[in-house]
């Protein structure tokens, strides 16, 4: 049996972090279905802006620039395309699963990261656009992204939590899901509105690779992932989630994201088999999933009380790594790094229509 298989059997969801027209017109994304027991997806606008670039689009570019729109709602209009279809591939997933697993994630705009009231019109009309019940919109934990991710969950809205690196970013991005879970409960509405909270593992250790021993590369997202973990535990087994659950509620599920390895010398399947828990989920582009499928192994589960975790990350303070400036930054840079992956997407699309018109 497959690796791949044998972490799902384990009770951990494999998701891909892509998608193209290419992949759903070849059947590729049904073949990860049926044969690596894949039963997601996710998508961010870099995956959308290289599809662009080698001329998949182009007929439909050239069909929808007659009609006027602007190049994000032309972008909007192919990914939900291809959403819509990729949710449908996975909707035998949800229904077996009962909407624990089978979704789809579609991004709201990043320019909209700071500013909450734009974001929550976004993700309503955006949810309401793609009219599929296991569409996640994705949005980020920032500070003003918080008060969105509450709106969206009281209003019905599935969201996927973006760009948390932290245990204590993880928590408040719970605690935002939470809160607009209890006011369903409160307003007498069905609670059950699902949510993930994706925490990004490897940049954490790219942004340490030249500040600490060797013998601590390629350690501290691994590190991170434990004391998340952790936390993940911890709030699942809370009276104010079971208060929830015995309402009907869902519980947010971990996922955890940026699990391709960025050293070429470390394993290429190291945040798979070093992030193995049952009921999460691990989102990983092809190259990742095609290496675990082909060679990865599964060990022991992550233990629930976070192991090493607390002795680990002492060891990276005491190599002057400060963790909670290190996890502001991130997520800071995360947010301006996805600005400029939108920009270069608009911008790549604005090229497009002038070449092919």
């Amino acid at each position: 049996m497959k690796a791949t298989q044998i972490l799902h059997e384990h009770g951990q969801s494999l998701w891909l972090d892509n998608i193209t027209r290419g992949l759903l017109d070849s059947g590729q994304i049904q073949h990860y279905i049926d044969r690596y027991a894949v039963t997601g997806l996710t998508s961010n606008p870099s995956i959308f802006d290289k599809a662009i670039e080698s001329g998949y689009y182009d007929d439909a570019i050239r069909d929808k620039s007659g009609t006027g729109c602007s190049d994000e709602e032309l972008f909007f209009e192919l990914a939900i395309e291809d959403l819509r279809r990729a949710a449908d591939e996975f909707l035998p997933v949800h229904e077996r699963t009962d909407g624990v697993d089978g979704w789809v994630s579609l991004e709201v705009s990043p320019l909209l990261a700071h500013d909450t009231a734009a974001t929550i019109e976004a993700a309503k009309a955006l949810y309401a656009r793609a009219a599929r019940p296991n569409l996640l919109i994705k949005i980020p934990g920032t500070a003003e992204g918080l008060p969105a991710i509450t709106e969206c969950i009281a209003s019905g809205v599935p969201v996927n939590v973006t760009l948390l690196f932290s245990a204590e970013q993880y928590e408040a991005a719970a605690d935002a899901y939470l809160a607009g879970v209890e006011r369903r409960v409160e307003g007498e509405l069905d609670p059950a509105v699902a949510s993930v909270a994706s925490v990004f593992m490897s940049r954490w250790d790219a942004a340490v690779a030249e500040r600490v021993p060797e013998e601590l590369k390629e350690q501290l997202g691994l590190a991170v992932g434990l004391a998340t973990y952790r936390a993940y535990r911890q709030l699942v087994d809370s009276e104010r989630v079971q208060r929830v659950q015995n309402s009907g509620a869902r519980v947010q599920r971990l996922l955890w994201a940026s699990t391709r390895t960025r050293d070429p010398a470390a394993s290429d399947t190291l945040y798979v088999h070093g992030l193995a828990a049952p009921f999460t989920i691990n989102t990983m582009p092809d190259a990742t999933l095609q290496a675990f499928y082909d060679h990865g192994e599964v060990g022991e589960p992550m233990p629930a009380d976070g192991g090493d975790c607390d002795a680990m990350l002492a060891r990276f303070r005491e190599a002057g790594v400060d963790m909670t400036k290190l996890a502001a930054k991130l997520q800071a840079d995360g947010a301006k790094s996805f600005v400029a992956a939108w920009n270069d997407l608009l911008g790549r699309i604005a090229a497009q229509r002038t070449t092919l018109t």
